[in-house]
């Protein structure tokens, strides 16, 4: 199983943003996945073979096949392992379950996605609006641009990406998490949430092709200097909170 992947997070961090491929060519490689948009304009989550983009205020669309896209992970969706879950009550204890359920596959230096169908009490969510950039940190793009908002009551999908902690930089490490709802119109960035059941379907992942950009402008981004702290507080971070 392979995941491909758009850029890497250390450009993206450092305001990368310019279009890479189009949403149309990254859904020929995988029909699961997440990511962002040209000048990040909004969150992606890619399942079922369509992409969605979540726009600053939580409203998901569509999103036009011929949007740029800076950076994301997409793969087929399997599902090596399939079980079900009751009330787990926030984000950090479901980051446990799904890595106590690769870890029993010996699967902690692999890359997985799982798709979780479920029903939530809530669903603490961020996204922006798009901010056009040259060498402007991705950090402080959203400090201006991201909202967070909330979703209760709610079925939906959670589509989550695992990387293993040795390829920080290239990805986030650990679990990355967006969410669509099941009407696909409401979505975001997961930073907290409330499950009430859910199925996931997890799939290991030994494969990652990488598509870098090929305008000269990406070799005047020096990536070794992308601050960790910077890209753990952007994937972790909580909106206008």
């Amino acid at each position: 199983m392979k995941i491909f992947q758009i850029s890497t997070l250390q450009a993206l961090a450092l305001g990368y943003s310019r279009a890479v491929v189009t949403v149309r060519e990254l859904l020929e490689h995988g029909d699961i996945g997440l990511g962002t948009f040209e000048d990040v304009n909004g969150e992606m989550i890619v399942v079922d073979g369509e992409c969605f983009r979540a726009t600053e205020d939580g409203t998901v669309y569509l999103a036009d096949p011929d949007m740029g896209v800076p950076f994301a992970s997409v793969a087929k969706a399997g599902a090596d392992v399939d079980f079900t879950v009751d009330t787990i009550g926030d984000i950090e204890k479901l980051k446990e379950v799904l890595t106590l359920k690769i870890e029993e596959d010996f699967g902690l230096n692999s890359m997985h996605i799982a798709k979780i169908d479920g029903t939530f009490k809530q669903v603490r969510a961020r996204s922006e609006s798009a901010y056009r950039s040259h060498h402007v940190d991705l950090k402080d793009i959203l400090a201006q641009t991201q909202k967070d908002f909330a979703f209760n009551n709610i079925e939906g999908t959670l589509v989550c990406i695992y990387y293993p902690d040795y390829m920080d930089g290239i990805n986030a490490p650990g679990w990355h998490i967006h969410f669509v709802s099941k009407d696909h119109s409401k979505g975001g960035h997961v930073f907290d949430l409330s499950m009430i059941r859910g199925r996931i379907r997890l799939t290991k992942i030994n494969h990652i092709e990488i598509q870098l950009p090929s305008e000269p402008a990406f070799d005047t981004y020096s990536l070794k200097d992308a601050s960790g702290s910077d890209i753990k507080k952007v994937e972790q971070g909580k909106g206008t909170d």
